[in-house]
């Protein structure tokens, strides 16, 4: 009976001992199951913290590049709409296309690969890290900045331990001792002006010299009563207190202090104003005009000035041709103010060309004036200004962007062209572009220099192509690649000017090389011809000009030129 008690117990033990092992085991389960997964949420957690650590690291890196580029590289060459414009700026494709922008404006070669400008700005910091740095970074201090922005002075006056000095007149006269200074002369600063002085001092001894608004800022013996005065105090006609206070003018604000008189430069308004110059970032010419001349779509926030624009292409070599753009103004839309005694108008002219890539193949930007007599003045008014510029390019697709802008008026206009410059095959009959000139005369011995030169003969292209009964209609073009006739030595062609209207021919003119304008005895050749417009009726006309070449069999007809008779 025991023994079966005994037994019934062990096992009611056993049993309790079993449920609570598996209990235990299944907390124990549930419990490693559940730390198991807090760690894995633990671990993605932190995954996440570090890998937005690491965005915002290198967010933060990048911010700072170019924080550092417009904070320190440029500091003191960009301008004020520049900054404005960079700082505007969400991405950071916006932020290098502007940083390469930036560049390329201030470019004076952009047809070279490198970047002239910016390779001796950095060479000016360079300098400027190396040699003016005094506790401070050389390009931070004033000497570095003047250094950084207009380059080397051309002539430096360098007293680097200060001591006794003998006033020049201007400054008054007499002996004084100086703190360490520094005189800075450029010839030119291009807006800013000529015969530019500049003044460095350092008082402290550290090395940091600063830009001087008076010349009695290096005077060490300034403040000590009775030393270092100028003629004028040792005579009695002025003090050293009245200097301290009242500057070189004096108490009587007449200059008491100058015995000698003063140099116009020295006086204490244009030192300012030339300071005030001296802060602002050097000059991107024509940068408004490289605004227009990229944008899209220029906004129409200005008066429209009408220009036409005309592109002629001419062999050079097979694989270069010569690119001649020419710029049209009628001077009845420009605004003529005297200057000097005579009317004169001024237009400023800006063109990008670029090709299909987008790449930078030219670039110019000049100033063309006009003027006249004041009795010239109303015949003036009635004529045309004309503006070449040629450029040397290799076969390909490109555009040009071109923006004038009359000076007086404010008038912009804005041209945007696409052009194809041919390759020229050898051994093939070709030709130039037909130019529509407005006149063609000889240079009759004069040397053949300036615009609108071609070869022999002074060559004008009408870029509207706009003519009046009374004017001639001018013809040029060249022929290339032409066979000679080996018993005569020279071409055998027939060439024939086609004049019509609406496919109806009005003018046929076969050329025999009489005319004193074309050349024909050679393989190149060159036509010229002038055509009067007396019996054509107002309207529009086209013209084509057909060159066979009898040697070697061949025949080339150029397209359809318009032209207008008014």
């Amino acid at each position: 009976m025991q023994h079966r008690f005994f037994t019934r117990k062990l096992a009611r033990h056993s049993a309790l001992f079993l449920i609570f092992t598996l209990a235990l085991s299944s907390f124990s389960f549930s419990s490693f199951k559940a730390f198991a997964q807090e760690k894995s949420k633990e671990e993605k957690k932190k995954e996440e913290r570090d890998k937005d650590r690491k965005r915002r690291s290198e967010e933060e890196r990048v911010k700072s590049v170019y924080k550092r580029w417009l904070d320190e590289d440029v500091r003191w060459i960009i301008t004020d709409e520049e900054r404005k414009t960079f700082q505007a700026l969400k991405t950071d494709d916006e932020r290098e296309q502007f940083i390469e922008q930036f560049w390329l404006r201030r470019d004076p070669e952009p047809d070279t690969d490198v970047n002239e400008y910016r390779e001796e700005y950095y060479q000016r910091i360079a300098y400027a890290n190396e040699h003016f740095t005094s506790g401070i970074p050389g390009w931070k201090t004033d000497r570095g900045r003047i250094y950084v922005m207009f380059g080397k002075a051309d002539q430096i006056e360098s007293h680097p331990s200060g001591g006794s000095y003998d006033r020049p007149t201007w400054e008054g006269g007499g002996s004084t001792s100086t703190y360490p200074f520094e005189i800075w002369w450029y010839r030119y600063i291009e807006g800013v002006g000529s015969d530019v002085e500049i003044e460095f001092v350092d008082p402290t001894g550290s090395g940091e010299y600063r830009i001087a608004r008076s010349p009695d800022e290096k005077d060490a013996l300034l403040y000590t009563p009775n030393a270092g005065l100028t003629l004028a105090e040792q005579l009695g006609l002025s003090t050293k207190a009245d200097r301290i206070a009242y500057g070189a003018f004096g108490a009587s604000g007449q200059g008491g202090n100058q015995l000698f008189g003063q140099r116009a430069k020295d006086n204490p308004f244009e030192k300012l104003d030339l300071l005030a110059r001296l802060q602002r970032p050097p000059k991107v010419k024509f940068s408004d005009l490289a605004a227009l001349g990229e944008s899209e779509l220029p906004k129409p926030s200005f008066d429209v000035l009408a220009a036409g624009l005309n592109i002629n292409l001419l062999r050079v070599t097979d694989s270069a041709v010569l690119t001649s753009f020419t710029v049209q103004l009628e001077n009845e839309d420009l605004v003529y103010k005297e200057i000097g005694g005579l009317p004169q108008a001024a237009i400023n002219i800006y063109a990008k060309i670029t090709n299909v890539a987008g790449r930078r193949m030219g670039l110019f930007e000049d100033v063309v004036t006009s003027s006249y007599t004041p009795e010239a003045l109303e015949i003036g008014m009635q004529q045309k200004s004309a503006y070449q510029k040629n450029i040397v390019l290799p076969p390909g697709n490109y555009k040009v962007d071109l923006v004038v802008r009359d000076v007086n008026s404010g008038k912009t206009g804005v041209i945007k062209q696409g052009f194809v410059v041919p390759k020229y095959e050898e051994g093939r009959l070709s030709t130039s572009t037909l130019i529509i000139a407005s006149r063609i005369e000889p240079l009759n011995g004069r040397l053949p220099s300036g615009q609108f030169v071609l070869g022999s003969l002074k060559v004008i292209p009408n870029a509207t192509g706009e003519f009046k009964q009374d004017q001639t209609l001018g013809l040029y073009m060249q022929v290339y690649n032409v066979a000679v006739d080996q018993a005569t030595l020279r071409p055998s062609v027939d060439i024939e000017y086609v004049i019509s209207q609406r496919d109806k021919e009005v003018l046929r003119i076969k050329e025999d090389g009489k005319n004193s304008l074309s050349q024909i005895n050679s393989q190149q050749i060159m036509l010229a011809r002038l055509v009067a417009l007396k019996s054509f009726k107002p309207g529009f006309y086209d013209v084509q000009v057909t060159v066979k070449d009898n040697v070697a069999n061949q025949m080339v007809t150029t397209d359809k030129d318009t032209f207008q008779v008014k």
